[in-house]
């Protein structure tokens, strides 16, 4: 169980009508928690989506979208993706050409 507090979470992921938030503290994910989609703000109700959370008792207790953040890692992740998926320089192949 997730102890009370304040903590930042981001959607994973969206099964039927309920979103799974992976719960973090001190950037490392501690937790997920599961909640009615339509309890989270409007803008977070897209996967990835940065959210502020509270929790009491050890469940979802309100939570704000953080855009700003989410732009952030949504950009991280697509610049990590790029650098990945670029190939690697070709041999040269000059050594080809004295044969």
């Amino acid at each position: 169980m997730i102890p009370d507090g304040t903590y930042t979470a981001t959607v994973d992921r969206f099964e039927d009508d309920r979103a799974v938030l992976l719960v973090e503290a001190d950037g490392q994910d501690i937790d997920q928690l599961v909640v009615d989609r339509g309890a989270l703000p409007w803008r977070a109700r897209t996967q990835n989506a940065v959210l502020t959370i509270s929790v009491v008792d050890g469940a979802y207790d309100g939570g704000r979208y953080e855009p700003d953040e989410t732009e952030a890692r949504t950009e991280a992740a697509q610049s990590r993706f790029d650098r990945l998926s670029r190939r690697p320089p070709a041999a040269d192949n000059a050594d080809d050409e004295d044969a």
